[in-house]
């Protein structure tokens, strides 16, 4: 009953006349068992409704058509006017009162009501808001939604959150700017003409808790994005103390055994087998070096972007076996059939097995199995050692540049390998993989796409 709008005249009116009909209907079979002067009452029940749902004017008046009423048709002498007796006067100013009570009640009533409503809906519109545009989604998608929201909220055609807020005015509608205190950190553009309620809200109510959210998100959004910097940073310089760890270690050792092979060379009082053995430790050692200096460079070309394949169609057992080539270990190669050809850079993914291959050696004993098949539109090769295998807790990182483990983290080789074959092989298409288990070896499989319409190689 308590509700916000008042009734029509129309339908107040009709009101009051039938709840007064309906009171003076009751009171003829209640005047068999009560007294007349005691059955006003049911009257004032009557204009206490009235008063509730219509307000005091239509309360006022079911109040005097029930003093009527009630001094025509009860009160003798019946079908008279009769007000000169106390009690009419009494009953009617009875009536008038209770029905100004009881309209004041409703009125104070029905505007709590009406403004407990009124800060729901504030409270679900901060709530809405806080949902979209806090809960890490796509920031143009956040605004829009909330924009969506705010409109909703005012009954307006449409409503734009915009961050930063552009230079140029809006088509149509109100425009408000949204700040962080005294910054400004957007705009609220409400679409099409709103009344001056609406226009109130928006100003008041919907401006404040925009801009307050907006402003969590916005610090929301910087702090994360401080956050990636300085993990960046954190793994920049990680990769840098991991580096001159390497270069001090890797590059000091052949250049240590180079300048002293070359000191030793000078001497006058070295025979021949011993030059020898010297100019091949140069050799050694100088070929390490280069291979080392090759890999700071694929890895530096990689992770910079600047190693695109250059594709064609590739023999994938020409190129296991030139990467057999680039290793000095005993390795058993072993090709199922004959392989389609690939479509790839063949220098890349030479170096890419060359390095798998080596690693295996290094770390995982000898001898290394490679194994290559066709399966479907795919190649698969396996590179399995009989090495102490891999913890499954260092798995997903022994990809990672200069990574050697935590049991070995002076093992033999520059943490590199596993890092420029993964970008090498992913550059081409492909996948790679480990399987491993401890005290059983380790078992790198990499998969590459065959080339579509390729027959086998003859």
């Amino acid at each position: 009953m308590l509700r916000e709008d008042r009734p029509d005249p129309v339908l107040g009116l009709v009101m009051a006349l039938a709840v007064v009909a309906t009171a003076t209907g009751l009171l003829f079979p209640l005047k068999q068992v009560a007294p007349v002067v005691s059955l006003g009452v049911v009257y004032v029940l009557g204009v206490l409704v009235v008063s509730t749902y219509g307000g005091l004017r239509f309360g006022v008046l079911a109040s005097l058509l029930s003093a009527a009423a009630f001094n025509w048709f009860h009160i003798p002498p019946v079908h008279r006017w009769h007000l000169s007796e106390s009690e009419n006067w009494v009953a009617l100013a009875v009536f008038v009162i209770v029905a100004a009570i009881a309209s004041s009640v409703s009125d104070v009533a029905r505007s709590r009501a009406k403004e407990a409503e009124r800060r729901r809906r504030e409270a679900d519109l901060s709530a809405d808001l806080a949902r979209v545009l806090l809960g890490g989604g796509e920031r143009a998608a956040s605004l829009s939604a909330a924009g969506e929201l705010v409109a909703q909220s005012v009954g307006a055609r449409g409503a734009a959150v915009e961050v930063p807020a552009p230079s140029a005015p809006a088509a149509d509608g109100l425009v408000l700017p949204l700040r962080d205190g005294a910054r400004r950190i957007g705009r609220l553009v409400v679409l099409g003409r709103l009344d001056v309620e609406a226009e109130v809200l928006v100003r008041e109510r919907v401006v404040p808790a925009v801009e307050a959210v907006l402003a969590v998100a916005l610090q929301r959004d910087a702090i994360a994005e401080e956050a990636v910097e300085t993990a960046a940073l954190r793994r920049s310089d990680e990769l840098k103390t991991a580096l001159l760890q390497t270069v001090s270690h890797d590059l000091r050792s052949p250049l240590t055994a180079i300048v002293t092979a070359g000191h030793t060379l000078l001497s006058p009082t070295v025979d021949g087998g011993e030059r020898e053995q010297l100019a091949r430790a140069v050799v050694e050692e100088g070929e390490r070096l280069s291979a080392l200096i090759e890999k700071l460079l694929d890895l530096s070309r990689l992770q910079a972007g600047h190693a695109p394949p250059h594709v064609a169609d590739v023999a994938l057992d020409d190129v296991l076996e030139a990467a057999l080539e680039r290793v000095t270990d005993e390795v058993a190669l072993q090709v199922e059939g004959e392989l389609p050809l690939l479509e790839g850079d063949g220098a890349q993914l030479e170096r890419a097995f060359a390095n798998l291959i080596e690693n295996a050696a290094h770390h995982g004993g000898r001898p290394v199995q490679v194994h290559a098949e066709a399966l479907g539109g795919r190649a698969a090769v396996r590179v399995v050692d009989h090495g102490p295998g891999i913890p499954a807790d260092e798995r997903a990182r022994i990809f990672e540049p200069f990574y050697r483990g935590r049991e070995k983290p002076l093992a033999p080789g520059s943490g590199l390998g596993l890092a420029i074959a993964k970008g090498f092989v992913e550059a081409n298409g492909g996948t790679i993989a480990v399987e491993s288990a401890p005290g059983e070896g380790s078992t790198f499989v990499v998969t590459l796409p065959l080339k579509q319409t390729a027959a086998v190689r003859a």
